[in-house]
């Protein structure tokens, strides 16, 4: 066992805290080394705990970690300023996934810190006589939600940290040995998640504190998938070789069956948790702690120290807990140029500037949207809100902010552009298309405006780029995580900082897709809640808008009624997937969504878009390679160094295919 193991007892509690609107919040001072004897205290039991929050943010907006979740899905592939950690992970011949490359080593070395940490908690701070089971239990929950992405990412992995199943350990160990998937499910996630079930508060103990209900979640969530393992329709291979069977002797449907009844329990009993009233209400920044969110990892502006990065410097992208996510998928907009002089020449103007604001940020171009997620998954962005709610389509003139003096820029047509109005517009549809008028390169001859190859239409001042026009090197930003202060001032504000918003993790609104899932799958629904009525009921909340982005304005409407119309009248797994797809873009459950239903290779085997070069609008279908060995991650090379082993006993322990 490599270092990432043996000193999993060693972990940051660089403080989380749970962020504000009640006085509760975890507060902590660093520590490097957590012991037996430190967590027979009531310091080290919250001191513990509190590191199983602040943990969250070592694996949640992690850029390279983020990639692995969505970059080689249909939902994402790599842009034009992808470096190999995005090339190797879309499987399209541009790199090689290897133990050595694979960026799920994020995952991996924090999760097993965390279940290390998770184990001590448990096994002393029982002898505290003023801790509760309920405190125990928080820790209970976050033993089970790592070893539950780790098993859905690995394989089988070690519930012996080197002092026995599930104990913590405190000695150095170069040894591992790995268990089985049905193992790691039976001993680890369900037993500490039905316990944390038992013993935790339905209100939390703390801002963002897990409750009852987020252990339901997890627990719906793990049954199902671990029924779909036990089902194997696509005879997808499993590793450490196991039999599909479970210890405890229930089958699939069984566990569908539960994953449904415990979601439907979840729904009913909501606690301090619901839906909220719009999409927009879900992802609009400052309401990142609303009623929906279940879990996150935590971030703030207000307190550099709690946010884990710097609040107003120039920041790099990962590390010590970052927030760097929404980089990735925000294309270079500052590019954009405007013409000072109303004939379309001079010295071209950036009409568009950095800025943090939800709709910009800083751009990195590493991961893009394929041209199938706006024109497919999003086909319909009329009735349905989640569109508008999910990407920034039309960018807007802010030169002013950053000092530019220019009270008029000429832009598309050489037409006038005054600051607020659209500079460039991805269009919803290809209705316009026969009319747009692309450059051959990035300018029209003669030009100083444009720069980034996008095209004009006749009457329109703002450049326009059609759905199937977007490329690796122009596409619409991620707007549901992008960039949000409040300190900006007047001016651009700190869009080199990291992301000081909270990374969303959790969701009350998944309880209806569990349970929709595991219906389809087989389980008897009660009255009311089948899977078209649980869909329906996430389908009625995004025809309702109360903001549009592509406008900058308000924009009241109810669809709700078309929407819940147009839905088929029986539900399948693709409909659910592409459900889903809608409702959770871009938030890094694509990859675990179509591993689990063995879907990946059907559903994103092919993709289409636009070569990276400014000018080019003719897609090109890429074909990926997603063999069967792809739907487990590799084990980390780290962690075959470090283990004491033979290469025979190395090369055993890694996943076939990735020796």
């Amino acid at each position: 066992m490599n270092h990432l193991l043996i000193k999993s007892l060693t972990v940051s509690a660089c403080a989380m805290l749970l962020f504000t609107r009640c006085k509760k919040v975890l507060e902590e001072e660093p520590r490097s080394t957590y012991t037996p004897d430190f967590f027979k205290t009531e310091k080290g039991v919250l001191g513990g705990i509190t590191s199983q929050y602040a943990h969250l943010r070592l694996i949640y907006g992690q850029p390279y970690y983020y990639n692995t979740l969505e970059t080689g899905t249909d939902e994402y592939t790599y842009a034009s300023s992808a470096d190999q950690n995005f090339k190797d992970v879309d499987l399209s011949g541009v790199g090689n996934l290897t133990a050595a490359s694979s960026r799920s080593d994020a995952l991996w070395g924090t999760a097993f810190s965390n279940i290390n940490t998770a184990s001590g908690i448990i096994e002393n701070g029982g002898a505290v006589p003023t801790i509760s089971a309920a405190l125990l239990a928080e820790a209970r929950f976050f033993r089970a939600f790592d070893y539950f992405l780790l098993v859905q990412t690995f394989g089988g992995v070690p519930l012996d940290l080197g002092a026995g199943e599930l104990k913590f350990n405190i000695s150095a160990s170069r040894k591992s040995v790995r268990n089985t998937v049905p193992e790691v499910y039976t001993k680890a996630v369900f037993p500490d998640l039905l316990q944390a079930i038992n013993d935790l508060p339905d209100a939390p103990r703390v801002t963002g504190g897990v409750t009852k209900n987020v252990a339901r979640l997890y627990l719906a969530k793990a049954y199902l998938t671990y029924g779909w393992w036990l089902q194997n329709p696509n005879n997808i291979p499993t590793y450490p070789a196991a039999n599909r069977t479970d210890p405890d002797n229930h089958d699939a449907a069984w566990y569908f069956q539960k994953a449904y009844d415990i979601a439907v329990q979840g729904i009913s009993n909501p606690g301090s948790y619901g839906l909220e009233s719009t999409f927009y209400d879900v992802h609009v920044g400052g309401n990142d702690r609303g009623k929906e969110e279940m879990l996150y990892a935590d971030h703030t502006q207000d307190n550099e120290f709690y946010n884990g990065a710097c609040l107003s410097c120039f920041d790099s992208e990962s590390g010590n807990g970052r927030n760097g996510a929404t980089w990735m998928v925000t294309f270079n907009y500052t590019g954009i140029r405007s013409a000072p002089n109303p004939t379309g020449d001079g010295a071209g103007v950036s009409p568009v500037q950095r800025e943090a604001a939800q709709s910009l940020g800083r751009p990195y171009t590493r991961m893009c949207p394929t041209i199938g997620a706006i024109t497919n998954t999003f086909a319909e962005k009329t009735l349905d809100s989640r569109y508008d709610g999910t990407f920034t389509t039309v960018f807007r003139g802010n030169w002013p902010k950053g000092g530019t003096t220019n009270a008029t820029l000429y832009n598309a047509n050489d037409m006038p552009v005054t600051p607020g109005q659209p500079i460039l517009s991805f269009l919803n549809d290809e209705s316009l298309t026969p009319g747009i008028t692309y450059p051959s390169g990035a300018s029209f001859p003669g030009k100083s405006s444009n720069a980034i190859g996008a095209g004009v239409l006749p009457g329109r001042a703002d450049f326009v780029i059609s759905p199937r026009g977007i490329s690796r090197i122009v596409f619409p930003n991620l707007w549901k995580i992008g960039e949000y202060r409040t300190d900006n001032g007047t001016g651009l504000g700190q869009p080199n900082a990291t992301s000081t918003r909270p990374f969303k993790i959790a969701k009350f609104s998944e309880f209806y897709f569990i349970a929709a899932e595991a219906a389809v799958k087989g389980a008897t629904p009660v009255a009311g809640k089948s899977a078209r009525e649980l869909i329906n009921v996430i389908r009625a909340r995004a025809g309702k808008w109360k903001f549009s982005n592509k406008d900058n304005a308000a924009f009241v409407a109810d669809n709700s009624a078309a929407m819940t119309a147009a839905t088929p009248a029986v539900i399948d797994i693709p409909y659910i997937l592409a459900e889903r797809s809608r409702e959770y873009f871009g938030e890094g459950m694509r990859w675990f969504d179509l591993v689990r239903t063995q879907t990946w290779s059907d559903i994103a085997g092919t993709y289409d878009i636009c070569a990276a070069t400014y000018g080019s609008h003719t897609p090109q279908t890429v074909t990926r390679t997603i063999d069967k060995k792809y739907y487990l991650r590799p084990i980390p090379q780290a962690q075959l160094d470090g283990m004491d082993a033979t290469a025979d006993e190395k090369a055993a322990y890694q996943n076939p295919g990735y020796q």
